[in-house]
């Protein structure tokens, strides 16, 4: 690949737009979508599809989307897929990367949050995975904010959360283990239900059923 992995996180112009978007989240109440969530998503999208068997290639075009994803939150938290994707089109077609790269990694951007998104291609489906199960403690910004709102509750309630992929029994499981003594279980569900039926369909793509654990309990 002419427009690496290794390139796209080293660029200062694609920093620039991550770090201000954050900035942006943060005055809004958001929880931390800067280099460590980026970084994580890069990751678990990148190797999921290796483990699955997918070229070299397509693993690196899944980090780049992973890593870009959320780009477009420092235009605005509404439609921040659809810009994405146009501002990613922009810096990696300037980059130099081939065109039909450049449209797998804007069409899993593009695809990437729940109100409008849909698995259309493998790192697409891969991208929505990493997404939507990076719940942890570490996200929440102010710890005061669990006691009103519910999403920084239901993050800092997350004591441990790993993604389990087993090939041969074709399962994907997020495994969560939630101190029920700051969020109920029932918490998660009433804002996590749309990302987690999308992580079903996602993983549907690949071939995997998708599995949901929580305190050592199957709720999906």
């Amino acid at each position: 690949m002419n427009v690496t992995y290794e390139d796209v996180r080293n660029s200062e112009e694609i920093r620039t737009y991550i770090k201000q978007a954050d900035e942006s989240l943060k005055v809004i109440g958001y929880t931390e979508h800067s280099f460590a969530h980026c970084t994580k998503v890069a990751k678990i999208a990148g190797d999921l599809l290796e483990k699955l068997g997918y070229d070299v290639h397509e693993v690196e075009l899944a980090r780049i989307a992973g890593f870009m994803h959320d780009i477009g939150n420092v235009v605005n938290r509404i439609d921040h897929a659809q810009s994405g994707a146009m501002m990613a089109f922009r810096v990696l077609d300037k980059m130099g990367m081939p065109p039909e790269d450049v449209a797998t990694v804007i069409t899993a951007i593009g695809n990437h949050d729940e109100q409008t998104a849909a698995a259309v291609n493998a790192v697409a489906a891969a991208l929505i995975i990493a997404d939507k199960t990076d719940v942890r403690r570490s996200r929440v910004r102010n710890r005061s904010t669990i006691n009103f709102d519910i999403h920084d509750r239901v993050n800092y309630a997350a004591e441990k959360s790993d993604v389990i992929l087993e090939p041969d029994s074709k399962t994907i499981t997020l495994d969560l283990k939630i101190n029920t003594e700051i969020c109920a279980v029932m918490d998660y569900f009433e804002i996590f239900t749309g990302r987690m039926l999308l992580c079903r369909k996602a993983a549907e793509f690949l071939g995997l059923q998708f599995k949901l654990n929580i305190n050592d309990v199957y709720l999906l």
